[in-house]
């Protein structure tokens, strides 16, 4: 209880010496996707689905008389998709570039996982939903609501350099299922330089957590580390990156990239790789994901058997006018539950157009 009071009569303080202005620096922003998705899975009818979604953004920011920058975001619609999202952090920045965002604020470790180009597009196979391989390389980093991360300037100790700390504390509240993240902690770096022609990024991190828990204990902690590596030359970018950990579905939802329905502690890693090239208007991006993981849906009872998910995915995005471009894009997906191949893979085509503002 201590840490947690703590951190709100930091967050108090801090505000209130900041002498924030009364009307605040407000940016609007978003986007409309839509388009046509063709799915032909290994079993079962060719489908086709009509897909929409839509979002609206704000962003809010004001630069107190001290030099200190107060902002946050959140966002009113997101139509097609998940809820809103509103666990958006509270973020100062500071005269000297640092910054530090206070609740909601995330595990350092997936700040600082390095981004892979992949396909662009809506096109997808659910796969079985008893398969737990990640997809993410940042699989391992999470985190409570109840959370703190700090930010360093640019060229920290080292021209190029970046890094990144969290904590995050309990709510307290009862866990509505069988697990729970009680508190976690992450590290994250991202290291920039030139190497001929090239500007290459190195970046990743490690997370941690404690688990608080009602009946048998997970075998681990969700805990993790991620690194990647990109090279951007030009028009080129070339990048990979690979993520190894630990985590569980705690309340009926999926940490992964299924809807797992109960709770699954998983053991997992994966490897993601994908080459983006601009030619004028015209973007091509091909990438890759082979993820890997034992399972298993008894609390500790480590799993021993493997699942597997593998995809390809390729896209061409034509940029029509400003705002505005038409995607096509295609994927297949090959997966593998508890050591043995099934056919809830397959693939998928997408045609659609994106209008952003």
């Amino acid at each position: 209880m201590k840490k947690e009071l703590l951190m709100a009569s930091a967050l108090v303080s801090t505000l209130g010496a900041a002498s924030v202005a009364e009307a605040v620096t407000a940016t609007m922003g978003g986007s409309l996707k839509i388009g046509q998705e063709f799915e032909s899975p290994e079993s079962g009818s060719d489908t086709n689905n009509n897909k929409s979604l839509s979002n609206f953004s704000v962003s809010l920011s004001e630069t107190t008389d001290g030099g200190t920058t107060v902002s946050s975001s959140f966002m009113l619609t997101n139509e097609g998709g998940s809820a809103p999202d509103d666990d958006n952090a509270i973020k100062l920045t500071f005269s000297d570039g640092s910054a530090l965002e206070l609740l909601n604020a995330g595990n350092a470790a997936g700040t600082h996982a390095v981004s892979v180009p992949g396909a662009s597009g809506e096109q997808g196979i659910a796969v079985t939903t008893s398969n737990g391989a990640p997809t993410g390389t940042s699989f391992g980093a999470g985190a409570t609501a109840l959370g703190v991360e700090w930010h360093s300037a640019a060229d920290f100790m080292a021209d190029g350099l970046k890094v990144s700390a969290s904590y995050s504390g309990s709510s307290g509240a009862a866990a509505a299922g069988t697990q729970a993240m009680d508190s976690s902690w992450g590290v994250g770096a991202t290291y920039v330089t030139t190497a001929g022609d090239s500007t290459v990024t190195i970046g990743g991190g490690i997370a941690s957590s404690e688990t608080r828990y009602s009946g048998t204990a997970p075998t681990a902690d969700r805990n993790g580390f991620n690194i990647g590596v990109s090279a951007v030359t030009g028009d080129l970018t070339v990048g990979v990156g690979y993520g190894d950990g630990d985590t569980f579905d705690h309340q009926g939802t999926a940490t992964t990239n299924t809807a797992n329905t109960s709770s699954v502690q998983v053991d997992g890693s994966v490897l993601k790789a994908g080459v983006k090239y601009v030619s004028g208007d015209i973007t091509m991006a091909i990438g890759a994901t082979s993820g890997e993981a034992k399972d298993s849906s008894t609390m500790g009872t480590a799993g021993t058997t493997d699942d597997a998910y593998d995809s390809v995915g390729a896209s061409i995005t034509y940029a029509v006018a400003s705002g505005v471009s038409a995607i096509l894009g295609y994927t297949t997906v090959d997966v593998q539950d508890e050591g043995v191949s099934d056919t809830s893979g397959g693939s998928a085509w997408y045609v659609g157009a994106t209008m952003s503002f």
